[in-house]
């Protein structure tokens, strides 16, 4: 059984991949290594893997590129995990986000149930519940309040997989992931910005003081939950993924100054009007559905991110 991740060569992509080649499973890889972030960070997420997946280097808006691959590999699962990234740096460029994060993703749908594939699942985001009022956020509440591009269009894209699914029988399945992180973290992420932040006594922004919330989910359980959901067709599913335990990033902050041993140098600014001011998962349905567990909460993820960070960067601490 042949997968198509797309945004294969990314963070949670890249793991994923390693994943499923693990089990035996022969995967196809579709990126564009974009630059929202250094690609060279990507190619060596691909170069881990040794060569076990077919990469293609390539836009998932071409369609007659898509279809061959489809064609000649024999593709019956999608994992489209391919997009554009990052809720700021959404917020002036609309047009962009709409038309890679949703025609892309309508593209890859509509091949998909052409070509007849057992279960398509989408990578989506709690940024589209906005400033939800019922906390912790529920899948049955209608997130119709994007605060920024970037979870607009993810919303369509969901809207659309309910349309494929009625009109056509799509299997597909929108995970919403919260807040993902873990060692080989996107470079534009809170997780390693904060810990070069303060290797390098650079002042870290605190919205709102420090008080937003967000539910930190490592990558290894984000990437179980989308294991099983590609085991597991459901005709139209949207599921929340995140571990439920959100925490300030003040103290968020502090867990990181108590690994690294050093002081962070920080200052209280207002949040941009994209943030929300919580993100928590009501991760029951999950646990229901996909038998997802969150095994490693805030505290141990960070601890293996940090060791990761010195490694992979040759830092030097003392002892």
């Amino acid at each position: 059984m042949t997968t198509l991740v797309t945004g294969g060569a990314g963070f949670i992509g890249s793991r994923l991949a390693a994943r499923l080649l693990a089990q035996g499973q022969p995967v196809v890889i579709l990126d564009n290594f974009d630059d929202y972030y250094d690609p060279a960070v990507k190619r060596a997420n691909v170069a881990a893997l040794n060569n076990q997946a077919v990469v293609v280097e390539a836009d998932i808006r071409d369609r007659a590129l898509v279809e061959s691959l489809f064609d000649r590999h024999g593709i019956n699962r999608v994992a489209h995990l391919a997009g554009l990234a990052g809720v700021r740096n959404s917020v002036e460029q609309g047009a962009l986000y709409a038309d890679v994060n949703t025609t892309g993703s309508v593209n890859l749908m509509d091949i998909a149930r052409r070509r007849g594939v057992s279960i398509f699942v989408q990578a989506s985001t709690s940024s589209v519940y906005g400033q939800a009022t019922r906390i912790p956020f529920v899948e049955e509440d209608a997130p119709d309040f994007p605060l920024a591009p970037y979870p607009a269009s993810k919303r369509a894209a969901e809207l659309f997989g309910y349309s494929y699914h009625q009109l056509f029988g799509l299997n597909f399945t929108a995970l919403r992931f919260f807040n993902v992180y873990g060692p080989f973290g996107r470079p534009d992420m809170m997780p390693l910005k904060a810990i070069e932040a303060i290797l390098n006594n650079q002042v870290i922004p605190m919205y709102d003081g420090g008080q937003l919330q967000r539910d930190w989910t490592y990558v290894d359980d984000i990437v179980s939950g989308v294991v099983a959901a590609l085991e597991r067709p459901m005709g139209y599913m949207v599921i929340n993924l995140g571990c439920g335990s959100p925490i300030p990033l003040t103290e968020f902050i502090h867990i990181y100054e108590r690994l690294i041993g050093k002081k962070a140098l920080t200052k209280p600014v207002p949040a941009p009007a994209s943030e929300p001011r919580v993100t928590y998962c009501d991760n029951t349905r999950a646990r229901q559905l996909l038998d997802f567990q969150p095994t490693v909460q805030i505290e141990e993820g960070l601890a293996r991110t940090w060791e990761w960070y010195k490694t992979h960067h040759n830092v030097l601490t003392k002892s």
